[in-house]
Protein backbone atom coordinates (compact mmCIF):
# COMPACT_ATOMS: atom_id res chain seq x y z
CA UNK A 1 0.00 0.00 0.00
CA UNK A 2 2.86 1.95 0.83
CA UNK A 3 3.99 2.25 -2.79
CA UNK A 4 0.77 2.56 -4.11
CA UNK A 5 1.12 6.12 -2.12
CA UNK A 6 4.85 6.85 -3.34
CA UNK A 7 3.82 5.87 -6.35
CA UNK A 8 0.46 8.61 -6.71
CA UNK A 9 2.80 11.50 -5.41
CA UNK A 10 5.53 11.11 -7.94
CA UNK A 11 2.68 11.23 -10.62
CA UNK A 12 1.13 14.31 -9.19
CA UNK A 13 4.39 15.66 -8.20
CA UNK A 14 5.30 15.04 -12.28
CA UNK A 15 2.32 16.00 -13.28
CA UNK A 16 1.75 19.26 -12.06
CA UNK A 17 5.38 20.13 -12.37
CA UNK A 18 4.73 19.41 -16.24
CA UNK A 19 2.53 22.18 -16.48
CA UNK A 20 5.47 24.68 -15.60
CA UNK A 21 6.04 25.32 -11.70
CA UNK A 22 8.84 22.74 -11.63
CA UNK A 23 8.87 19.23 -9.75
CA UNK A 24 10.34 20.46 -6.95
CA UNK A 25 7.71 22.75 -5.95
CA UNK A 26 5.08 20.14 -5.95
CA UNK A 27 7.05 17.17 -5.56
CA UNK A 28 8.76 17.73 -1.76
CA UNK A 29 5.62 19.41 -0.02
CA UNK A 30 3.56 15.86 -1.59
CA UNK A 31 6.51 14.32 0.07
CA UNK A 32 7.09 15.56 3.12
CA UNK A 33 3.32 16.59 3.86
CA UNK A 34 1.12 13.50 2.75
CA UNK A 35 3.83 10.90 2.89
CA UNK A 36 5.83 11.65 6.01
CA UNK A 37 9.08 11.76 4.21
CA UNK A 38 11.55 13.66 6.11
CA UNK A 39 13.11 17.00 4.19
CA UNK A 40 16.31 15.57 3.61
CA UNK A 41 14.84 12.73 1.94
CA UNK A 42 12.20 14.38 0.07
CA UNK A 43 15.03 17.02 -1.46
CA UNK A 44 17.39 14.04 -1.86
CA UNK A 45 14.64 12.24 -4.01
CA UNK A 46 13.69 15.75 -6.18
CA UNK A 47 17.23 16.42 -6.98
CA UNK A 48 18.03 12.32 -8.18
CA UNK A 49 14.81 12.63 -9.88
CA UNK A 50 16.29 15.11 -12.11
CA UNK A 51 18.97 13.27 -13.69
CA UNK A 52 16.48 10.84 -15.65
CA UNK A 53 14.50 14.29 -16.27
CA UNK A 54 17.20 16.32 -17.52
CA UNK A 55 19.15 12.80 -20.16
CA UNK A 56 15.38 12.79 -21.62
CA UNK A 57 15.30 16.74 -21.88
CA UNK A 58 19.13 16.45 -23.19
CA UNK A 59 18.20 13.93 -26.03
CA UNK A 60 14.93 15.54 -27.01
CA UNK A 61 16.41 19.24 -27.38
CA UNK A 62 19.44 17.76 -29.17
CA UNK A 63 17.06 15.66 -31.53
CA UNK A 64 15.39 19.02 -32.33
CA UNK A 65 18.95 21.05 -32.86
CA UNK A 66 17.85 23.20 -29.85
CA UNK A 67 21.02 23.00 -27.92
CA UNK A 68 23.89 25.31 -27.99
CA UNK A 69 26.64 23.73 -26.52
CA UNK A 70 28.70 27.13 -26.33
CA UNK A 71 29.83 27.93 -22.93
CA UNK A 72 27.93 24.79 -21.44
CA UNK A 73 31.63 24.29 -19.80
CA UNK A 74 31.87 27.13 -17.99
CA UNK A 75 28.68 26.45 -16.59
CA UNK A 76 28.52 22.95 -16.38
CA UNK A 77 31.99 22.44 -13.39
CA UNK A 78 30.84 25.34 -11.30
CA UNK A 79 27.34 24.16 -11.16
CA UNK A 80 28.83 20.33 -10.55
CA UNK A 81 31.38 22.04 -7.60
CA UNK A 82 28.74 24.19 -6.05
CA UNK A 83 26.26 21.34 -6.08
CA UNK A 84 28.45 18.76 -4.44
CA UNK A 85 29.48 21.81 -1.90
CA UNK A 86 25.84 22.35 -1.42
CA UNK A 87 25.48 18.69 -0.25
CA UNK A 88 28.38 18.41 1.32
CA UNK A 89 27.06 21.74 3.64
CA UNK A 90 22.93 20.66 3.72
CA UNK A 91 24.07 17.84 5.71
CA UNK A 92 24.50 19.36 8.94
CA UNK A 93 21.36 21.95 8.63
CA UNK A 94 18.39 20.29 10.41
CA UNK A 95 15.26 19.49 9.00
CA UNK A 96 13.26 22.38 10.22
CA UNK A 97 15.32 24.41 9.09
CA UNK A 98 15.44 23.11 5.53
CA UNK A 99 11.75 23.33 5.95
CA UNK A 100 11.56 26.64 6.89
CA UNK A 101 14.01 27.91 3.94
CA UNK A 102 12.40 25.68 1.47
CA UNK A 103 8.95 27.32 2.47
CA UNK A 104 10.49 30.62 2.09
CA UNK A 105 12.01 29.95 -0.73
CA UNK A 106 7.87 28.99 -2.35
CA UNK A 107 6.91 32.35 -0.68
CA UNK A 108 9.73 34.42 -2.64
CA UNK A 109 8.91 32.07 -5.78
CA UNK A 110 5.26 32.59 -5.82
CA UNK A 111 5.60 36.08 -5.22
CA UNK A 112 7.42 36.57 -8.51
CA UNK A 113 5.83 34.83 -10.11
CA UNK A 114 2.55 36.51 -8.72
CA UNK A 115 4.29 39.83 -10.14
CA UNK A 116 5.71 38.64 -13.39
CA UNK A 117 2.07 37.71 -14.25
CA UNK A 118 0.64 41.18 -13.25
CA UNK A 119 3.66 42.67 -15.45
CA UNK A 120 2.69 40.62 -18.50
CA UNK A 121 -0.90 41.69 -18.20
CA UNK A 122 0.09 44.90 -18.66
CA UNK A 123 2.10 44.85 -21.20
CA UNK A 124 0.08 42.74 -23.09
CA UNK A 125 -3.08 45.15 -22.03
CA UNK A 126 -0.99 48.36 -23.66
CA UNK A 127 0.20 46.34 -26.59
CA UNK A 128 -3.72 45.88 -27.37
CA UNK A 129 -4.48 49.01 -26.74
CA UNK A 130 -2.19 50.59 -29.02
CA UNK A 131 -3.44 48.19 -31.97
Amino acid sequence: MRFLVYFVAGLAGGLLGGMGMGGGTVLIPILTVFCGVSQHMAQSVNLLTFLPMAAISLRVHSKNGLLDTEGVLWMALPATMLSVLGGILVQNVAGGALRIGFGVFLCFLSLYQFYAGIRAAISGNQANKQV
